[in-house]
């Protein structure tokens, strides 16, 4: 069983100390930034991060342009957009997950980077979180540790569930986690098959692999590609009658069964708008602390889990913050 507000309270600490207020913009200066994402331009949280750097003084169309160009791609066109990037000028790159960040560590050693990923330090994309050294700054996201508080939760969800399922990203989820969740669901005599999913095309296959295997419910891991596939993902699950949890919570509100995380759209809006602005106005990444979640939010909606003919367990509603109905 989770306790979301000792998990709170616990990371909490980790979230380093913002730096001295913004300075203005130079004037006559248009700012240009790139972006290495597997979801679209108008995905929520990219809205959320343009509009608070619009209310920052940051605005398109006068000091500010955004490269479309690297927006909704898979992994394997990251490296090309990066170097179109690099070669247009841009003045930060933001990347979102293991492979965008390497790509555009792999274009250039000089313009920022200011990435979004699982763990920034462990998968060495940067040498620590109070200096990363390096061009990389941004936000490491703890996933790995919440994957496993998203699993102790799918079980409480499905109490009769004697095995269940991990859609997982081998970019994303290091081989050592698969390892971490088998032993913690055996800890409570649950089996756990691990499907592994590079590529979208996978996706529905994997599920279906999932529920032909016996799986009565299903741990999406932390992964962009999940993310940016969530709608199939939600299809799926219904069709399948899969009982499923995602990474964020926005995931539930658009029709997942149930999500526990850090917002997306609030960490884009408040920590990467900040960090973007300080790397525009001179900071140096090295020097810019990467950065970690400190608040959560478990949500379900009772709506989908109808759908499912599933009785959400009175202990998940009474810790809930948000219950959709």
């Amino acid at each position: 069983m989770i306790d979301r507000r000792k998990l709170i309270a616990l990371l909490g600490g980790a979230v380093l100390a913002w730096a001295p207020p913004l300075r203005g913009q130079q004037p006559g200066r248009t700012y240009r930034i790139g972006g290495l994402y597997s979801s679209p331009r108008g995905a929520p949280q990219h809205v959320a991060l343009f509009d608070k750097l619009r209310r920052l003084g940051f605005v398109e169309g006068q000091n500010l342009t955004v490269d479309p160009r690297g927006f909704g791609l898979s992994n394997d066109q990251f490296p090309q957009a990066a170097v179109e990037l690099v070669n247009a000028g841009v003045d930060v790159i933001l990347a979102g997950g293991n492979p965008a960040i390497r790509a555009a560590q792999q274009a250039t050693a000089k313009i920022p980077i200011l990435g979004l990923t699982d763990d920034m330090v462990g998968s060495g994309l940067a040498t620590s979180m109070a200096h990363p050294g390096g061009n990389t700054t941004g936000v490491s996201l703890l996933a790995t540790e919440l994957d496993g508080k998203r699993q102790e939760l799918l079980i409480e969800l499905v109490p009769d569930a004697h095995h269940i399922a991990a859609l997982a990203d081998p970019n994303t989820t290091a081989p050592r986690q698969f390892q971490v969740l088998e032993e913690a669901a055996r800890a409570h005599r649950v089996e756990l098959s691990i499907q592994q999913v590079a590529k979208p095309g996978q996706i529905v296959s994997a599920m279906a692999a999932a529920r032909a295997g016996g799986a009565a419910a299903l741990n999406v891991l932390a992964s962009p590609l999940f993310f940016a596939q969530r709608q199939l993902i939600f299809e799926h699950a219904a069709a399948l009658r899969l009982p499923a949890i995602y990474q964020w919570p926005e995931m539930t509100r658009e029709g997942g069964l149930a999500g526990y995380g850090p917002s997306i759209v609030q960490l884009f809006r408040d920590v990467l708008s900040r960090q973007l602005v300080k790397l525009l106005q001179g900071a140096k990444p090295a020097d810019l602390p990467i950065e970690q979640p400190t608040t959560f939010e478990l949500v379900v909606n009772l709506n989908t889990a109808k759908a499912l003919g599933l009785t959400i367990p009175q202990s998940i509603l009474e810790r809930a913050d948000e219950v959709i109905e």
